[in-house]
């Protein structure tokens, strides 16, 4: 019996869903099911009733499961001890704009894990915080989208997908309505960043305006955030995206935020260097608050 075994067995009986399950172990679901079923062969019992549409325990996985807790227990108190003994008293974390409340929760929720470690927040345009990282100044970096260019020395450990948001004036038509069609923008120019600042973002956009059919008129390039949705607010009608996160702590009159009808959103990953430990108390923190998507049970 191993403790990874008894890992997977746990989240299953707490997902009942093999698919949350994987996620929350930051495994494939495959690897999630042959543990279980390694564990069950060595038990010579079977521990889940599994059908197409449900996963739940049987009697023997109930009468199994607080075993399995105290051992994991047992190993999460040696681990932690381990960690107090040698964990350094500081975190260099890379940051992205437009997290909004969510980094303020995930802080929270580190430091009550972690209450000794300082948390030092670098922000920098991607290439620079991935260099960063790569050379040992930062020790862990959010980031958005997918990297174009293989890095063999970074690791990248999904944990969230960012919702964008429409950004448009208030006074135009498009406003009223309760979302908004991306094919209804394109008489509207398109303010973005540049793209070697966000080539994740931009490309996103871009993409999704050419399946919508049309091309963006491009207006003035995004300056800041404030300064944009000024601009917006106030001039010629134009368009942006923003991220949900700052749209919810956005409070201006002149602009509307409206949720595109083909929704759009940039995967957000931590990345790590291979040759480093696992950032469990940080990526914890990132799960407790962001919610599991659904997925085919096993």
């Amino acid at each position: 019996m191993e403790l990874r075994q008894l890992r997977c067995f746990v989240a299953v009986a707490e997902e009942l869903h093999f698919g949350r399950a994987a996620d929350r172990l930051l495994l494939g679901q495959p690897a999630v099911s042959q543990q279980v079923r390694r564990l069950e062969r060595e038990l010579k019992v079977e521990l889940f009733d599994r059908s197409p549409r449900y996963v739940r325990l049987t009697p023997a996985g109930e009468r199994f499961l607080p075993a399995a807790r105290g051992v994991l227990a047992a190993e999460d108190a040696a681990r932690a001890l381990a960690a107090d003994l040698a964990a350094p008293n500081v975190l260099r974390l890379g940051t992205v704009t437009g997290l909004g409340e969510k980094l303020d929760l995930i802080l929270d929720t580190y430091q009550r894990r972690a209450p000794d470690v300082l948390v030092e927040l670098h922000a920098a345009p991607v290439r620079d915080r991935l260099a960063r990282l790569s050379d040992g100044r930062l020790d862990a970096a959010f980031v958005r989208g997918t990297i174009a260019e293989a890095n063999a020395d970074l690791r990248f450990l999904p944990v969230w997908q960012d919702e964008l948001v429409i950004a448009l004036p208030a006074r135009h038509a498009l406003a009223d309505q309760a979302e908004v069609d991306l094919a209804e923008l394109a008489a509207l120019p398109l303010r973005l960043t540049e793209r070697r600042n966000h080539p994740a973002l931009v490309d996103l956009v871009t993409d999704a305006c050419a399946q919508a059919g049309f091309r963006p008129i491009l207006g003035p390039a995004h300056t800041t955030l404030q300064d944009t949705l000024a601009s917006i607010g106030t001039g010629t009608p134009m368009w942006t995206v923003v991220y949900a996160a700052n749209a919810r702590m956005t409070n201006t009159h002149r602009i509307a935020f409206r949720p595109c009808r083909t929704p759009l959103a940039l995967p957000t990953s931590v990345a790590v260097r291979r040759s480093a430990p696992l950032p469990r108390l940080l990526l914890e923190a990132c799960r407790r608050t962001t919610p599991t998507r659904d997925d085919q049970d096993s």
